[in-house]
């Protein structure tokens, strides 16, 4: 089944000239294709935005979690080659051959 899209085409200079209101019109699904001396050169299309998860399941998800012990965990990460930079920042991955861990 084929879906058939209103597509608007304007001219380089009413896109220039109407910059606020075709991106206005992009934000609300409308496609433009913008074409220069006749020809369609470039187009216009919101791009598609994941939805955004509420609260309730956020913590379903966080519920779903394996349990982790922070002392398990500290002892696993230098093996996957990772390490920390002190204790008030954030743990970063070393590059390295990981076969022999897996």
């Amino acid at each position: 089944m084929a879906t058939h899209v209103l597509v608007r085409v304007i001219t380089q200079r009413e896109f220039r000239n109407n910059s606020a209101a075709v991106m206005d019109a992009v934000e609300a699904d409308e496609i433009y294709h913008v074409t220069r001396n006749g020809v369609e050169v470039a187009e216009l299309r919101p791009i598609p935005r994941r939805r955004r998860l509420t609260t309730e399941e956020l913590v379903q998800r966080h519920r779903g979690l394996p349990k982790v012990e922070a002392v398990q965990m500290r002892t696993v990460m230098p093996l996957l080659g990772m390490e920390r930079w002190s204790r008030w920042s954030s743990w970063r991955i070393k590059i390295r051959d990981l076969d022999e861990w897996i």
